[in-house]
């Protein structure tokens, strides 16, 4: 049986793509990946599936966001799409994100597949929060009530749904209840991969290395944290961030990190390969999760808050729904009230000054060992296979 997976940013890196072919095509199937071109396709070789890169030109991939209103982008991806069907026939298309499922779905008119629609994201809630739909050309490109009613009656066309945490699932059948039949695959971590297997951390110098990886976008809230470090007074001495990760919203971060007069205790370190992002984090005290909540953050997951499990790092985090949930369950931090810099100096004050207050909240591996894992996860995507088959 075979499958195309579509992908509309570059392959690699997609550490969940890549985790899901490994078990497709250990399960037996043979795997296909649409994808715009990396700037890694020279160096990077793949034995057991095939991807075919496309190209779409600059004025295509900038066309995206409004591509619900003009079809240059969805009408391209149609025209690609096409081409390999007619060579290699396949029997599933996995779509990842929600976008290309309208083309997608229009083709099934000439060729017999069955579609599996992957939400990395709660789309709509997505757009919702990102800066370039907040502009006054944005507005007249994208409309989030056109995306809203687009993923209403494009969901149900999908055979299969995937989704990557509970409440997405539960976001979608209170969309309408006649959904196709969903399937929770979530952003755990792959115990497979070269993962540390004990702490670096040396002995305590009297500072505090807190700690946040990821994108870093207006929406992260990182701007809240450091906020509530320029609240915390003389206890600042006693404070380091590190920021792993990239973003539109580095630069205005890196502004305000100056008018904070904070630039003695942050350090940005750029994107980091997970190899590196593991060292980092096994040097740090305490990890963070400073997320703005919204519709989008309350209905999905971070892989970061996985990680920090992993190497047992206390986490700090705003009280999105998912981490929430999961903090609680697995007693592995401290959850504060979103978007509120006041709060989360106060908790930040007693942890530089109490730091044995963080000691209940360092044995979280073992949930990653034991729940929260990709093995577990690609469990949920074979039985989806094995029911579509």
């Amino acid at each position: 049986m075979k499958i195309l997976m579509t992908l509309e940013t570059p392959f690699p890196p997609d550490k969940r793509v890549e985790n899901e072919i490994e078990v497709l095509v250990s399960a037996g199937y043979k795997v296909h990946l649409i994808c715009p071109e990396s700037r890694k396709k020279l160096e990077t070789q793949f034995s057991s599936f095939q991807v075919h890169y496309i190209l779409p030109s600059k004025f295509i991939r900038k066309s995206s966001v409004g591509a619900l209103r003009f079809p240059f982008y969805v009408n391209y991806w149609k025209k690609e799409i096409r081409k390999l069907l007619e060579v290699y026939n396949f029997d599933i298309i996995h779509i990842h994100d929600l976008p290309l499922i309208k083309p997608i779905y229009e083709l099934k008119n000439h060729f017999s597949f069955k579609i599996v629609l992957d939400l990395h994201e709660n789309w709509p809630g997505l757009l919702s929060v990102s800066p370039y739909t907040q502009s006054v050309l944005g507005k007249l490109l994208c409309s989030i009530k056109e995306w809203e009613n687009y993923e209403r009656r494009y969901l149900k066309k999908a055979d299969k749904i995937i989704v990557v945490v509970e409440e997405a699932r539960d976001r979608i059948l209170s969309l309408d209840s006649d959904m196709p039949e969903i399937y929770v695959v979530s952003n755990t971590l792959n115990l497979k991969d070269k993962l540390p297997q004990k702490s670096k951390r040396t002995a305590d110098s009297g500072k505090r290395i807190f700690v946040y990886e990821g994108g870093i976008t207006w929406h992260r809230g990182l701007q809240n944290i450091l906020k509530a470090l320029s609240m915390i007074g003389d206890a600042r001495g006693k404070v380091e961030l590190w920021i792993i990760g990239d973003g539109s919203y580095l630069k205005t971060l890196k502004k305000l990190c100056k008018s904070l007069a904070l630039e003695e205790n942050v350090k940005f370190f750029g994107w980091q390969p997970q190899e590196k992002i593991f060292d980092l984090l096994s040097k740090a005290d305490i990890a963070l999760i400073p997320h703005i909540k919204s519709e989008h953050t309350d209905t999905t997951i971070p892989h970061k808050l996985f990680h920090y499990m992993y190497v047992e790092l206390p986490v700090i985090a705003s009280n999105c729904n998912p981490i929430e949930r999961i903090i609680r369950e697995t007693n592995c931090g401290i959850v504060y009230q979103s978007d509120n810099p006041g709060s989360l100096s106060n908790i930040l004050r007693e942890i530089i000054h109490n730091p044995a207050s963080l000691d209940p909240y360092k044995k979280s591996r073992r949930w990653i060992e034991r729940k929260y894992n990709w093995d577990n996860d690609s469990l949920q995507l074979v039985n989806l296979y094995r029911s579509i088959s």
